[in-house]
């Protein structure tokens, strides 16, 4: 659960590359220890370069970031990535190791730990993430999802105190979307803040309590999950689609079926269906 401490702390910062492009334009932003937080907007929004100043990948032309309430200004990537782990859309920009088990060796590289701890680490993590049998295959041989669970692992054995996922679930099966799932509630029992950039609207709008919208390189909303992601005019402007429990829910409104503005999430309709059914059936 979070705190009322925030652990980032965004403040007026812009950022301009170097063809010009505006990619950031006055975001100010608090993101509390323990949250689960969802960053959404169309593709060019801001949203990749946003989560990229917190590890240094780009450096603000105007503002501050803080975390744990020191600027990260003058810190290293290096000493930043020990705190904020940020796992890409493509696995194979962080992926550079001949093998499974070296890419987990490589990442532990820059802690102080003896070789029996390194191993102990490399070992746990591979079978958290069922990539044993992997072990000395090369990450290029690895199919989509298994070179994903790989960037993710690679991350995580460094037990980084937050966590940035850009498109987790973009072109993952439904088995591998649900040990994401169950993955980010793990570490979020274990105090990690997440933050999870996605086009998966449903994704969101189940998992995700809170999110962030964003539209050329501003925030337009930021609030409850449910609320923001059944603004119609919010979803227009970031040309997102309706979550498909909104979309049936006005489907019942418009067939007159009565009180459906409480039909919040899957089970709520679930029940709401079987309820009405079975009333039907019992004036019948």
């Amino acid at each position: 659960m979070a705190t009322e401490i925030p652990i980032i702390m965004i403040r007026e910062i812009a950022y301009t590359y170097p063809n010009g492009t505006e990619a950031l334009k006055n975001i100010n932003l608090n993101i509390f220890k323990g949250e689960l937080v969802a960053i959404m907007g169309k593709n060019g929004a801001g949203k990749t370069s946003l989560i990229r100043t917190l590890n240094g990948l780009i450096i603000p032309t105007q503002g501050n970031i803080y975390i744990d309430n020191e600027s990260i200004s003058s810190k290293s990537i290096a000493t930043l990535s020990k705190k904020v782990g940020i796992i890409f859309q493509n696995p194979f920009h962080q992926l550079f190791s001949n093998s499974v088990e070296e890419e987990i060796k490589f990442s532990l590289k820059s802690f102080v730990l003896d070789k029996e701890e390194i191993q102990i680490r490399i070992n746990k993590i591979l079978h958290e993430f069922n990539l044993e049998k992997y072990r000395k295959r090369s990450p290029l041989n690895l199919s989509g999802g298994e070179s994903k669970k790989l960037a993710i692992a690679s991350i995580i054995c460094r037990d980084p105190e937050i966590l940035v996922f850009d498109e987790p679930t973009l072109g993952q099966d439904a088995k591998e979307i649900e040990f994401f799932i169950n993955l980010i509630k793990n570490e979020r029992k274990r105090g990690k803040t997440i933050i999870i950039i996605t086009h998966n609207i449903e994704f969101a709008y189940e998992y995700l309590p809170r999110t962030i919208l964003m539209t050329d390189g501003q925030i337009i909303a930021d609030g409850p999950t449910k609320e923001i992601l059944n603004n119609e005019i919010l979803i227009q402007q970031t040309s997102l689609i309706l979550p498909q429990i909104w979309q049936f829910r006005s489907a019942l409104k418009e067939n007159n079926f009565p009180k459906t503005g409480d039909i919040l999430s899957k089970n709520a309709l679930i029940s709401y269906i079987r309820n009405y059914l079975k009333n039907k059936s019992l004036k019948i």
